[in-house]
Formats: C-alpha cells, sequence, structure tokens
C-alpha cells in the first residue's frame, strides 16, 4: 500500500480517493454518536445540579429566617430569602417555597432539564425527593427517587 501512494506522489497524483474519503467520513461519525448521547447527559446532570443548589440555599436562608423570629411563618417573604440571588418562581432554573406552618417548610427546585427536586422540612424530618428517578441527578439506577 505503501509503494502505491509513493508511486501516486511520483506521478503527480494528488488528493485522496473517495473510499479513503468515506472512510474517514465513516469515523467521524460513529465517534460522534458516541460522544453526542454523552454530552447530552451531562448537561442534563448540571442543570439538575443547579436546580438541587438553589433548593439547599434557599433552605438555608429558611433556616436563617427561622434563628431570628422563631417560625417559619413568613419567611418566604422575608429578605433573607428574597434577596438571596436566586431566582424565586414556578419556572425552569427558580426555586418556588411554601411555608408550612410555623414548624417546616416546602422548597421546589425546577430544573430546566424538566426534573423538580422537593425539599420538605416537617419539624425535625427533612426529606429530599425529585420527579424523575434515575434519570440525571434524580436518585440512582435503583430507581428511587431521592437526592
Amino acid at each position: 500500500m505503501l509503494r502505491k501512494l509513493r508511486e501516486r506522489i511520483h506521478n503527480g497524483q494528488e488528493g485522496f480517493t473517495l473510499i479513503e474519503l468515506l472512510v474517514v467520513i465513516l469515523i467521524i461519525g460513529i465517534l460522534a454518536a458516541i460522544a453526542l448521547p454523552a454530552f447530552l447527559g451531562q448537561r442534563q446532570k448540571g442543570q439538575d445540579s443547579d436546580a438541587k443548589s438553589n433548593a439547599r440555599n434557599i433552605a438555608s436562608h429558611m433556616e436563617s429566617c427561622f434563628t431570628n423570629a422563631e417560625t417559619y411563618a413568613g419567611c418566604d417573604t422575608s429578605q433573607d430569602v428574597t434577596q438571596s440571588g436566586i431566582a424565586l418562581g414556578a419556572a425552569d432554573g427558580q426555586a418556588a417555597v411554601t411555608p408550612n406552618g410555623t414548624t417546616g417548610y416546602t422548597i421546589v427546585g425546577y430544573s430546566k432539564s424538566g426534573n423538580d427536586f422537593t425539599y420538605t422540612k416537617a419539624g425535625a424530618t427533612v426529606t429530599r425527593t425529585c420527579t424523575t428517578p434515575s434519570s440525571g441527578g434524580c436518585g440512582n439506577s435503583d430507581g428511587n427517587n431521592r437526592w
């Protein structure tokens, strides 16, 4: 094969054959087919991590408000929460806070990937759940919906 390449170079024939170009395109296609799903999976995990981080940070601000007021009532509208730098609301990329009386609250972090991460405190009990088990940053391969 190397002999043929040398002969082509010496005879003034330059460039690649159609078969060589097709092989290169095929290899690039296979590599793209492998890399694209892995990239999209990492993107979803990143978006989910952002939503979980927002929920945890709002929980810290709620606890800060509780330390000052000794009740969770009204903490969802306090400066600790509203001026936390986290977008509040029910749209993707935001977090929503709902006080549960004076002893707890529920925070939902909405991911841009479609997963919702719920952080609930009721008295001394804290639960963390998500909507799509085994997807992105939600749960694990066992199918549970904890985060």
